[in-house]
């Protein structure tokens, strides 16, 4: 928590979006935050993020939306972005049974890499 200029309260929440490569992570953070979707994505790479406000009781409210690659090449990148975060996504793709079996293994490794996650 800390105030604006105004002596407002403002809170930053960082939350993380992971799965695998694909599934669709960029286009649901780009239909929250701009309302907009790319049927011709291109793959993250390393990681993104897109800050949304929010206005709630009179106090701004912002989160911060991590979009990590899903490629295995990115993981090690990857993990220092779990830090700091309060919350997550994890995103599969239905059309793709392999994606929601790697659920457990997005599970694991947040939790192994934020302590808040445990």
């Amino acid at each position: 928590m800390y105030s604006d200029d105004e002596g407002r309260e403002e809170y930053l929440f960082k939350i993380v979006v992971i799965g695998d490569s694909a599934v669709g992570k960029s286009n649901l953070l780009s239909r929250y935050a701009r309302n907009e979707f790319s049927a011709n994505s291109k793959a993250t790479i390393g990681v993104e993020f897109q800050t949304q406000s929010m206005d709630i009781d009179g106090k701004e409210v912002k989160a911060q939306i991590w979009d990590t690659a899903g490629q295995e090449r990115f993981r090690a990148v990857t993990s220092a972005y779990y830090r700091g975060a309060v919350g997550a996504l994890v995103v599969y793709d239905i059309s793709r049974r392999m994606t929601f079996e790697s659920v457990g293994r997005w599970l694991d490794e947040l939790k192994s890499e934020s302590p808040f996650f445990t």
